[in-house]
């Protein structure tokens, strides 16, 4: 693996949560470049390590935590040390749903934990530590975003809590942009469809427009580097996603009913 001659993107000193696999991964392997810090965590040590060989050869610094991103007083220490910070990207999340039937309330829970709970306690630090960093071109101090899904739009009966936190997560950063662009900190959502991952690797029904994981980096990060607030793909999915969103609640029901539910 060569290293990048120079990175198409902006930034410099990146963090990225659940870095070691999946969506995470490839987007640290998208960032890595010569005059490129990733901080980049994990709850698997082995995996973590493993991306950040592949990022080093690429020509980053890397440095790795190995973090629970519910735990919110050691995410407070990990984001607010790591030093200058132009990106932040609260990636870690998992998924439940009813592919077994009744999803199970401490499925549910874990969900809200990681994925709302988690994103918080990323997203928190984030802006507190970017609100204390100078102003660079155009009065900016960082970005952060947080990985939702194309799931945001639709009450889905197949994995409730899942669709549920990152509608969450996707209308909080959308709204708290608003204010925090003021001081210079723009907070973005990243709405994917199915992403080639472990996480959809366990899905038992069809994925229209499955898309790669590296695919997915590149179009998180140009829709990043462009300035969008809310960044979705594939287009045909999302438009899908919010027709179906807007049918009364008894219609959708009725329609997705009989789609098998995500383990």
């Amino acid at each position: 693996m060569q290293p990048n001659a120079a990175s198409p993107w902006p930034w410099r000193h990146v963090l990225i949560t659940g870095a070691s696999s999946g969506i995470g991964r490839a987007l640290a392997e998208a960032l890595a470049a010569p005059g490129v810090t990733l901080h980049l965590g994990g709850r698997d040590a082995a995996r973590l390590a493993e991306a950040a060989v592949a990022c080093t050869a690429l020509g980053a610094t890397v440095v790795t935590r190995q973090a629970d991103v519910r735990d919110a007083a050691a995410m407070a220490d990990w984001v607010g040390g790591a030093g200058p910070l132009d990106l932040v990207i609260a990636n870690a999340g998992i998924g439940a749903g009813t592919g077994r039937g009744f999803e199970r309330a401490d499925d549910a829970r874990a969900v809200f934990e990681t994925n709302v709970t988690g994103v918080l306690n990323t997203v928190i630090p984030a802006v507190a530590a970017m609100a204390t960093q100078p102003a660079g071109p155009g009065g900016l101090r960082g970005r952060v975003a947080v990985l939702a899904s194309i799931a945001s739009f639709v009450a889905t009966p197949g994995a409730p809590a899942y669709a549920a936190s990152k509608a969450a997560v996707q209308r909080w950063a959308e709204a708290l942009d608003a204010t925090e662009r003021r001081r210079g900190i723009r907070l973005h959502s990243i709405c994917p469809g199915y992403i080639r991952t472990p996480l959809t690797a366990r899905n038992r029904f069809p994925m229209p427009l499955l898309m790669e994981p590296a695919e997915a980096a590149r179009r998180a990060l140009a829709g990043l580097a462009a300035g969008r607030i809310r960044i979705v793909f594939p287009w045909r999915l999302y438009l899908l996603a919010r027709l179906v969103g807007a049918l009364p609640p008894g219609w959708r029901a009725a329609l997705m009913a009989g789609f098998p539910g995500k383990d």
